[in-house]
């Protein structure tokens, strides 16, 4: 079952999933398959519900794309280049900058809320 998202002046809105998985090139563990909600569009920004089975791949964000997520069910741990890493569960919200590298892994099957804008 989706969680919900509504717009202000438009109501709940609904999308079909579209399902992806991490590039090839990126995997550190598993294939995890990823399905994405994208509910709202704006030139500047994207949200939705997002969710993923268990793995982890590398991800570079850019310079212009920072995204912010609340963790509905599940769990994820982000790694930083460092190694440091910390752990974000259902409840829990974060935020991944600007030019962060990584691993994004998925401990326990995920679904999140996502806000993605790139300026």
């Amino acid at each position: 079952m989706m969680a919900a998202l509504f717009v202000a002046g438009q109501g709940q809105q609904h999308s079909q999933a579209s399902i992806d998985y991490p590039k090839t090139e990126r995997l550190f563990k598993g294939n995890p398959q990823r399905l994405t909600h994208s509910l709202y569009e704006h030139p500047q920004m994207n949200c939705g519900i997002w969710a993923c089975e268990v793995g982890a791949w590398r991800i570079e964000f850019s310079p212009n794309k920072q995204e912010f997520f609340n963790v509905i069910e599940g769990k994820v741990r982000l790694h930083d280049s460092q190694g440091a890493f910390i752990d974000i569960g259902a409840g829990d919200a974060a935020v991944i900058p600007p030019n962060f590298c990584g691993i994004f892994e998925v401990l326990e099957n995920v679904k999140k809320y996502y806000v993605i804008v790139e300026v």
